[in-house]
């Protein structure tokens, strides 16, 4: 591998580096600019690791189906029956079956959707009431509320403090190099406490998620372990998404006007969508992916290759770390012309048909892409339409957005916004 281009090496395998960009993400998008799509680099826990940027290249190592165990260790304290994001593809393959059983259907969406909408529109109902939100603290709280509707049987009583609790964890063990004993303890409650809470959904009974996974024959440890893995994937990553498409609308007026054009087209004196509505709804979803596609929720993915691999006519041997950044990837410009620049018809279908598969890979690729993207897009274009139809939103002045990694892409400080009802066009 010392012939693919890369940064020379450190002695703190990449750390110092990785650190003086601003985090993994930035440092990704700096070695891709300066390298081309193929970087050998640094990275602590996997010193032999090859980062590629080009959709053409990514799908050559599609069918991957092992993760490197260092660089998922910050996920092993919150499973008690060993990493589910490492699981050998022996065990991952019925596991993700499983899953993609319950996520994944269609009929089921729909069966849940009319309580999908209950929960955006009693959102959108306090948010009448304020004049400013922060968009992530609430989104999150709401899509944890959609997924435990949804794939575990019920609600739960107190979202936010969930979404406060898993924000802990991650924190602390993703800083894991720096943490002190009160960090630690801090945890260490926090983990106590989201185990209490999956106990009480497991509880509860009625849960067609639960159910699958007791017929996939896992263990009692294991089926926990898997709750609480999809409540920490699944509102993270559809919260956050609707955030940043929020936050790009309110920066853009045309698109932002041209959604709700759109919306207030399909619904006429409805506040919501039908499930049907949704296919109606084409440039809401554009916008969904343009923002996606700018901020993706999981900023980077990784395998572990498992055998000898040629790549783009370099050697990879076995135990190789495979880097996905998927940040790079959807700014590459050989894909994106003027990359940074918010333009949702990027995604109408003649536009999408002319790139690469995986030049647009949010959900990540291959066998350990997200089981929940197809709910996901559900539940964010359903939120969307609901608080976009009721309401504008604009940034509030001197409130910095900065992104930051924290498991995903997130805003430090959160994302403040200004609501202002409006009242639909004809």
């Amino acid at each position: 591998m010392r012939d693919i281009p890369g940064p020379p090496a450190q002695s703190d395998s990449g750390l110092s580096a990785i650190t003086a960009a601003g985090g993994l993400h930035a440092y990704q998008l700096d070695l891709h600019d300066r390298y081309g799509p193929l970087v050998r680099f640094q990275l602590p826990g996997a010193p032999s690791a090859v980062s590629v940027a080009d959709p053409v290249l990514l799908e050559a190592t599609a069918a991957v189906n092992a993760r490197p165990d260092k660089l998922f260790e910050f996920l092993a304290p919150l499973c008690e029956a060993g990493n589910l994001q490492t699981l050998p593809a022996g065990e991952h393959v019925p596991f993700r079956r499983a899953l993609l059983s319950v996520l994944a259907g269609r009929r089921s969406h729909e069966t849940h959707f009319p309580a999908f909408t209950a929960l955006a529109t009693e959102l959108a109902d306090r948010w009448a009431g304020l004049g400013e939100v922060a968009l992530q603290q609430d989104l999150s709280a709401l899509s944890l509320r959609m997924i435990c509707q949804y794939a575990l049987g019920g609600d739960i009583d107190d979202p936010a403090r969930v979404v406060s609790a898993f924000e802990t964890v991650l924190t602390v063990y993703l800083g894991r190099l720096h943490e002190s004993d009160d960090d630690l303890s801090r945890a260490e409650q926090a983990l106590a406490y989201l185990r209490e809470v999956v106990d009480g959904v497991l509880a509860a009974g009625g849960s067609d998620l639960v159910a699958a996974l007791v017929k996939a024959e896992l263990t009692p440890a294991r089926i926990r372990d898997a709750v609480l893995m999809i409540m920490l994937a699944a509102h993270h990553t559809t919260g956050v998404a609707v955030s940043w498409t929020l936050h790009l609308l309110a920066g853009h007026p045309e698109e932002a006007a041209r959604v709700a054009a759109e919306l207030d087209d399909v619904l006429g004196d409805r506040p919501a969508p039908s499930y049907a509505d949704l296919k109606r709804l084409p440039y809401l979803e554009r916008a969904l992916k343009e923002s996606m596609r700018l901020y993706p929720p999981g900023p980077y993915g990784a395998r572990e290759t498992t055998e000898d691999l040629t790549l783009a006519g370099h050697h990879l041997p076995a135990g190789t770390t495979i880097f996905y950044p998927f940040w790079a990837v959807h700014l590459n410009p050989d894909h994106w012309p003027d990359p940074h620049a918010f333009v949702p018809d990027r995604f109408t279908p003649e536009a999408s048909a002319r790139r690469p598969r995986y030049a647009y890979i949010p959900f990540g690729l291959g066998p350990r892409s997200c089981e929940g993207a197809s709910l996901a897009m559900v539940e964010a274009e359903l939120v969307l339409a609901v608080l976009l139809r009721r309401f504008r939103f604009e940034p509030v002045e001197d409130h910095p957005v900065v992104p930051v990694e924290r498991f995903v892409l997130w805003a430090e400080n959160d994302i403040r916004m200004r609501v202002r009802v409006r009242r639909p066009s004809g």
